[in-house]
């Protein structure tokens, strides 16, 4: 299996897509923050995704199960009773029966909480009051006992070596005052390659990391930030870089030298592997990127036979449809059926994970009658989803040909990300003006590039425009001091918000 990590670092946006193969299999967005997150945070450009905050709770909504919480933002954090819970020591309690929100918390309170999904429009930063410290090796649950593995680690022999050591390392660190207080961890995937050495620092640098955020804690008053998550660059390597990937390509000087100097500090084997990637042409368009992200915006996926499948997701669920098209296979309609269902697996497994789906999933099959052939796609279906870093599970399938999954919410489906619904016929979604307004940036650097110091002209609809210039002039402002050259943003009325011009004033 190969495996790369390409990284895009727009002047809005970083970009980061997991190849396996020659074919991405993972890609995460990660938006400039508005103004006052940035004045606020004191972390321009970077998403609040793990920054943990000694909030001040405003409101607590009985009828809701959840209370907003005031972290310094313009809009206060959503924090439902799952995420309070760990708050409220009734023992009685557990993942079915909740406690009251009122139990976990009350107006006035002041409570440290991690952002687990930055705002979005108008909707503020989801919180957990449940908060963690990731690091390369390990993660530091605080309050918490208890050592926890990732499922990837399959061996019991190394789950049980895994667990003694840190069980040993938790142990210590408590004792000698590290942790100050109980704490448990869970074991990366990462940690099967490192040595102890690597194991016990790991364990000791996030330690320290809590040790701050409490000391932060107690000199602080609400709301205020007590803890910064890594950038984006550094957190695509500590979270997706491993021995299986073969190299790292980063398409900014700037992010590449934060690249090396994390390494540096927490895993040098992967020093050799991280390369500046200086063109010619885009990285993501010499991989093909950009259009297998057009593609995952779209419902329907081709399959290799002349088959199809469609993928609709609503608030409840994501529903796949699996159709044969005008395929029919030599020995039957059995067969045609398990041919076309087995192609269908590895397209599901693809876009599932490229497009970040999670929730409850529910793919309709051709029916099969013969039960070797039901395995077959069932054991497809898992083995396609073990290397996917989200936790799944999947049922059997029914009389009518049925599968049921869920994959776990780890981020905005990407869907949402890019666009928003219309009510135009035919057309149910399209692209949001931030996604517009992203595009027109990489666009003009590498207009600017191919062109330097020649003044540009860009047309774009008048929504792309505002966002460009009132929401997110900021970003504006960097584009010129990237190149000085003059760029003069006009509104084209006739345009949809998905049609861009640029020219070379002469």
């Amino acid at each position: 299996m190969s495996e790369e990590v390409l990284i895009n670092v727009g002047l809005g946006e970083t970009r980061v897509a997991v190849v396996e193969n020659g074919r991405p299999v993972d890609f995460v967005l990660e938006r400039t923050n508005e103004e006052d997150v940035k004045a606020k945070t004191g972390r321009a450009g970077h998403s609040l995704l793990g920054n943990i905050f000694l909030g001040r709770v405003q409101r607590v909504l009985p009828g809701m199960q959840a209370a907003f919480v005031d972290i310094g933002l313009d809009r206060a954090g959503f924090l439902g009773v799952r995420e309070a819970r760990c708050l409220c020591y009734l023992p009685s309690y557990d993942a079915e029966n909740l406690p009251p929100i009122n139990t976990c918390v009350h107006e006035g309170q002041s409570i440290l909480v991690q952002v687990v999904k930055d705002p979005i429009g108008e909707k503020g930063a989801r919180l957990s009051a449940n908060v963690t410290i990731p690091g390369r090796l390990l993660v530091l649950v605080p309050n918490q006992s208890g050592i926890a593995l990732s499922r990837r680690i399959e061996d019991e022999e190394q789950r049980a070596r895994l667990t003694g050591l840190v069980e040993g390392i938790a142990h210590k660190l408590q004792a000698c005052g590290v942790t100050g207080e109980p704490a448990g961890f869970i074991v990366r995937t990462a940690a099967l390659a490192a040595t102890e050495a690597e194991i016990i620092e790991d364990a000791k640098r996030i330690a320290k990391d809590w040790a701050d955020v409490r000391a932060a804690e107690k000199k602080s008053a609400p709301p205020a930030v007590v803890f910064h998550d890594l950038d984006p660059v550094s957190r695509t390597l500590r979270d997706y870089a491993s021995l299986e990937t073969g190299r790292v390509l980063i398409d900014d000087a700037e992010a590449y030298g934060e690249a090396r100097r994390y390494c540096e500090r927490a895993m040098p084997e992967m020093l050799d592997r991280l390369e500046l990637f200086n063109g010619p042409g885009s990285l993501f368009e010499l991989y093909g990127i950009e259009e297998e992200i057009e593609k995952a915006l779209e419902p329907r996926v081709e399959l290799p036979s002349g088959g199809w499948i469609t993928i609709e997701t609503t608030e409840a669920l994501t529903a796949i449809d699996v159709n044969s098209g005008k395929y029919t296979a030599a020995t039957g309609l059995e067969e045609t059926s398990a041919c076309i269902n087995l192609e269908a697996v590895e397209a599901i497994i693809h876009q599932l994970r490229l497009r970040g789906t999670g929730g409850l999933i529910v793919i309709d099959f051709i029916h099969m009658s013969h039960e070797e052939n039901i395995a077959k796609v069932i054991d497809a279906l898992n083995a396609g989803f073990e290397r996917d870093r989200v936790p799944t599970q999947i049922s059997g399938m029914s009389e009518f040909g049925l599968v049921e999954m869920t994959r776990k919410r780890t981020r905005e489906p990407l869907d949402k990300l890019l666009t928003e619904s219309t009510c135009r016929k035919g057309r149910p979604r399209i692209k949001t003006a931030a996604t517009m307004g992203n595009e027109v940036l990489r666009r003009l650097v590498r207009e600017g590039a191919a062109a330097p110091g020649r003044p540009l002209e860009v047309y774009v609809a008048p929504e792309v425009a505002d966002w460009l210039e009132r929401e997110e002039g900021h970003l504006m402002q960097r584009l010129q001091a990237k190149f000085p050259a003059k760029v003069e943003l006009i509104r084209e009325p006739r345009f949809d918000r998905e049609r861009v011009e640029i020219g070379v004033v002469t």
